[in-house]
Parts: C-alpha cells; sequence; structure tokens
C-alpha cells in the first residue's frame, strides 16, 4: 500500500478502508515504517495503536494520520501532546488512539522475565532449602557470593527497587543537567526516579531550489541511556522541545538509576556528538508536501489540512484568471459579430425603405401610364410608350430593391447563427473552467529536505537525568 506507486493491490485496499465498515467488515494496515503507508489509508482509519517510532519522518507521518482522521470525524486533536507521547513510548509500552474517543490512551502490555542466575554454589543452596528445614544458620550463608541483581525492566513493566541507588559521581568534562519535574497530580504512593538520558541539542540549515526553502531549524533529541548504552544512543533517540532549560541541581528524595561506563567516560561525548550530526542529516529531514498538479510545496511546518486549504484558494485563484483569460480572447469575436450584425440590420432597413419607395414609385408612374393610355387624346403615341418604358424600368428596379432585402435578411441570420455559435464555444470553455476541482482529490505526495551537512551546528551534547514516577503497580511513566 505504497505513498506513490500504484501497485494493483491498492485501488480495491482504498476501497475497502474507505466502504467496508459499512458492511461490517474491518481492515488492519501493520507496518514498522508507516511513511511506506498511503496517506490516504492512514486518514481512513479509526483506531491507532502506535508503538516507539525511530525515525522523524514516521512521527510525522502518524501525526498528519491522526489529524487527518480527527478532522474526518470531527474530533479535536492535540498534535503537540499526542507528540509528546510518542516521543516518550519505550518498550511494550503502545498508544491507542479512537476517533470515538476523546483522548489517545497509554496502556502497556503484559512481559515475563527469568533471570538465569547461573550455577549456584552449596551456600546459595542450602539458603534456597531453608525453607524445608527451618531458618538459616547465618555462618553457612555464603556472603561474599554476590547476590543476584535485579533485572531491569522495560517501560511498560513493574520498575525495580533504584531508589536506593546514590548519584554517580562524575568526571568534572562531563555536562550534567537535571530536567524538571512535572508538575501533575500523581496517585498516592508514586514514588520518582532519575533515569540517565543524553541530551543533543543543534541548528539545521535546510535549503531547497524547488520549494524556495531557507530555513535554519533548532532541534532538540532526547536518547535513553539506561542499561547498557549502545554505540549509537540516537538511534533510539526522541525529539525533545528545544527551549527545554535544564537544571543545574536535582530535586530532594529522588534516587538515581545505574549508570553505564559508557556514559562515565568523557571520551564517549565526543563521539556522540559527530553521532548525533550524521543521525540528524539522515534521519531528521524538513517534511513538505508536494501537489504535483499545481506545482506547489507546503511552507515548512503546514499541516496537510492548511495546505488542502491554500491549494484550493489557488484553485479558486487560477479558475479566476482562466476565465478572465477567457473573455479577453473572446470579447473582440463577439464585438465584431455584433457589430457586423448591427450593420447588416441597418441595411436591411436600408433596404426595406428603398424597396417600399421603388415599389410606390413604380405604382404611380404605372397608375399613370394607364390612364394616359386609356384618357389621352391618343390611344399610343411616342410619349406614351416611353412612359411604359420607364414604368417597366421602375418595377423592375422594385423586384431588384426587394430582392435585396431578402439577400440582406439571410446575411443577418446567418451573422446571428455564428453568435450564437460562438456564444455555446465561449460558454463551453467557461464551464470547464469553472469545473470545481475537490482539493481532497488533489494528490499529494512527501518531498523530504535534508539538512546541508556543512551547517549542522552541534550546540550541546550532555549528561541529562530524567525524573520518571513509579505507581503502586512498579508501572514507571515519564514526570518531564
Amino acid at each position: 500500500f505504497p505513498p506513490t506507486a500504484n501497485p494493483p493491490s491498492k485501488t480495491p485496499m482504498l476501497t475497502l478502508l474507505k466502504q467496508a465498515r459499512a458492511y461490517g467488515l474491518g481492515v488492519v494496515l501493520a507496518t514498522q515504517n508507516p511513511v511506506d503507508l498511503d496517506y490516504k489509508g492512514l486518514s481512513n482509519t479509526g483506531t491507532w495503536f502506535l508503538g516507539r517510532l525511530q525515525t522523524e519522518r514516521d512521527k510525522a507521518r502518524v501525526l498528519d494520520g491522526l489529524e487527518g482522521a480527527s478532522a474526518q470525524s470531527g474530533a479535536d486533536f492535540n498534535r503537540q501532546e499526542t507528540e509528546r507521547l510518542l516521543a516518550g513510548l519505550k518498550s511494550r509500552v503502545f498508544l491507542m488512539n479512537n476517533v470515538h474517543d476523546d483522548r489517545p490512551v497509554l496502556f502497556h502490555s503484559r512481559w515475563a522475565l527469568s533471570y538465569l542466575r547461573g550455577p549456584l554454589t552449596r551456600s546459595q543452596i542450602r539458603t534456597l532449602t531453608a525453607a524445608n528445614t527451618g531458618a538459616p544458620d547465618e555462618k553457612s550463608v555464603d556472603h561474599a557470593a554476590p547476590a543476584a541483581p535485579r533485572p531491569r525492566p522495560a517501560t511498560s513493566a513493574p520498575a525495580q527497587d533504584e531508589t536506593g541507588y546514590a548519584r554517580p559521581v562524575l568526571d568534572p568534562d562531563i555536562p550534567e543537567f537535571f530536567l524538571p519535574r512535572n508538575e501533575t497530580s500523581a496517585e498516592p504512593g508514586t514514588r520518582y526516579l532519575y533515569r540517565a538520558a543524553l541530551f543533543g541539542a543543534a541548528r539545521l540549515h535546510y535549503i531547497d531550489r524547488l520549494s524556495g526553502v531557507d530555513l535554519w531549524k533548532q532541534v532538540a533529541m532526547l536518547a535513553p541511556l539506561d542499561g547498557d548504552a549502545p554505540a549509537n544512543p540516537w538511534s533510539e533517540s526522541a525529539v525533545a522541545d528545544p527551549s527545554l532549560q535544564p537544571g543545574n541541581e536535582p530535586e530532594p528524595n529522588i534516587g538515581f538509576a545505574s549508570l553505564s561506563a559508557a556514559a562515565t567516560n568523557k571520551k564517549s561525548y565526543g563521539v556522540w556528538t559527530k553521532r548525533l550530526g550524521a543521525h540528524l542529516y539522515r534521519e531528521h529531514p524538513l517534511l513538505l508536501q508536494r501537489c504535483r498538479a499545481l506545482k506547489l510545496y507546503s511552507v515548512a511546518g503546514q499541516s496537510e489540512a492548511d495546505f488542502r486549504v491554500q491549494l484550493g484558494h489557488t484553485l479558486r485563484e487560477g479558475r479566476d484568471l482562466g476565465l478572465e483569460k477567457l473573455r479577453k480572447r473572446y470579447e473582440p469575436k463577439l464585438k465584431r459579430l455584433q457589430d457586423r450584425i448591427q450593420r447588416a440590420e441597418e441595411r436591411v432597413a436600408r433596404e426595406q425603405s428603398q424597396s417600399t419607395n421603388q415599389k410606390m414609385q413604380a405604382a404611380v408612374s404605372l397608375g399613370a401610364t394607364l390612364l394616359g393610355a386609356l384618357f389621352g387624346r391618343r390611344a399610343v403615341s411616342s410619349s406614351t410608350v416611353g412612359r411604359a418604358a420607364t414604368t417597366a424600368r421602375g418595377m423592375a428596379r422594385a423586384a431588384r430593391e426587394h430582392s435585396d432585402v431578402g439577400r440582406a435578411a439571410e446575411k443577418v441570420d446567418e451573422l446571428v447563427r455564428e453568435l450564437e455559435s460562438l456564444e455555446e464555444e465561449f460558454e463551453a470553455a467557461c464551464a470547464d473552467v469553472r469545473a470545481d476541482v475537490d482539493p481532497a482529490a488533489l494528490e499529494l505526495e512527501g518531498h523530504a529536505i535534508r539538512p546541508r551537512k556543512s551547517d549542522i551546528e552541534i550546540e550541546r551534547v550532555a549528561l541529562v537525568w530524567a525524573p520518571w514516577a513509579i505507581n503502586t503497580s512498579g508501572i514507571a511513566e515519564p514526570a518531564f
């Protein structure tokens, strides 16, 4: 179900996503990379189960899809709150968003963990079997054998009791800060724990000739460092608030989680600084949307809904401009035809008047000739013959004038038909331009702009302690 290509499976799948619920049929889309799914399928999905997302492109695609689905259902959508929840997801923690609910819900999947200690010593065996024989002998316990360390759980699992750890001592060259704790109401019995994270702040420069982008952007990343720190912690990082101002001192009565050896080595931070630049270039592009039909690009931070509103405005402007061009093209032709019709009608009137006068003159001449022939002294004379010839010529002219009137009237009819044909052509062209194009039907595609490598400015890479809230059930959630 790709966003750009059109395989044979895509059309029936899109039809199912749009119409199957009317027939009681559900559709499930499952993927590890939301950016590989067409946005129309995402916006037609009513229930979402979101796990931890690795790349900014996937997060942006998910947020755009959630916003589109909420807009279609008429539900409110808090993009910043949803982005914050996604950034704090850990293993086995999922965010469920249902368009029929008021807000997204976090839930934890079940977990099972068996810590394999390894071969037991004889003293440990006696300790384990003491329950069958009575209390263990204090002297028989091998105090030198270390107790099995309690495993580090995932976020969704009951957290270990780490509040006994003291604040680790770090090299003075390692920058260390503390994130402020949210002042939110917590249930009775909730305790807090500082967990290590890697904080990185940078400025990115995006330049793209096609979309006209020339933008500097402040970004901040937060990567977990609890447990064994990976070679590249930024691979599991999440976007943080660039305006975040960590403090220099911890809050009282909050314990510290254990810290990996790599996090206590100041050389690690130089390596992580270089890898942050590579991570930001690879995984933090500026995501725009492109409408190929209109050759337009969205601006940075513009949602799909706002971009479609802009496209609708552009379509209306294009329609008005097209109508104005049609008027300028057809107006001279219509004007010429109307002038020709007016002149032809004037000629018809003139020819009609001349024909009427000629008929009257011919009738008068004919009457005079007949009277002269009947009541004159001589029935036939040269003057009588001359008047008769004149009368005949007058009648011939009257006939020609009448014929001219007919031809002029035919010319008027011909010009009127030509004008009607041109007006129909003009109206058809206007109807094509006025044909409404739904902005929602326009095909959009993603346009990723990577930051310029030479302009990536790493401002800070530091160790930060993030407070986590652990409820009475042992479930840990971020409190920052």
